[in-house]
């Protein structure tokens, strides 16, 4: 890992000021990559832990906590969940500013770093603690489905083109999810359930995450090399 951070301040890196971006560019990839690692690894592991736990009518956030007023707490479930998000939000807060560093594109830093703290705040305040969760998860679902539309303006190899599109699908299912919602029409993908629905929109941007980690901290691309 650390041979292609070398590779890359080889390849005609000259300034101060461009070392410490490709330097930054390659930590912030590494956080994302654990981001996306942990928040996966503690949704997995937490439901191990919760006995009786149904990924398809269940809410990922029942893991920490219930909805009120009869909130259910299990444990050690809770506890492993609740961690893990805080964890992820902080190491998210991390790699947002070591992207302002290493990009300096402000729609990039803000997106990055409102799903940090909607990711955070998601550990921080369980199911339990209304309104605070919901309006966390809501950020976290928002911004989630934004990363890979806002990143494909820094990425410059053809994977921009998989980044918008996992970015518009969950941005478009979770919109489908609310409009039809409000609207009182079933969604076609109901069948899923609402925590299967959940996972459709949670699990695309941690998977893109973990892709855009690694695209981050493979050796940068010379002028060439882009598309």
């Amino acid at each position: 890992m650390f041979d292609s951070f070398h590779h890359t301040l080889d390849e005609g890196v000259r300034t101060e000021t461009e070392v410490a971006a490709v330097r930054a560019r390659f930590v912030g990839g590494a956080l994302l990559f654990v981001v996306g690692l942990v928040a996966l690894m503690g949704i997995i592991t937490a439901e191990a832990f919760y006995p009786g736990y149904n990924a398809g009518v269940q809410e990922i956030s029942d893991l920490g906590a219930s909805r009120p007023p009869n909130s259910v707490i299990v444990q050690p479930a809770a506890t492993i969940f609740n961690t893990a998000m805080m964890l992820s939000g902080l190491l998210a807060l991390g790699a947002a500013y070591l992207l302002h560093r290493a990009f300096g594109d402000r729609a990039v830093t803000a997106v990055f770093g409102l799903f940090a703290l909607g990711v955070l705040g998601v550990g921080v305040f369980d199911g339990s603690e209304a309104p605070m969760h919901g309006i966390s998860a809501l950020l976290t679902f928002f911004t989630g489905g934004l990363l890979g539309v806002v990143a494909a303006r820094v990425i410059t190899t053809p994977f921009r083109y998989l980044s918008l599109a996992v970015g518009g699908f969950v941005s478009l299912l979770l919109v489908s999810i609310i409009g039809l919602g409000l609207a009182g029409i079933a969604h076609p993908l109901l069948f899923l359930g609402m925590g299967g629905l959940e996972r459709y929109v949670t699990y695309p941007f941690l998977l893109w995450l973990l892709a855009f980690g690694g695209y981050l901290m493979a050796p940068a691309p010379t002028p060439t090399d882009r598309v």
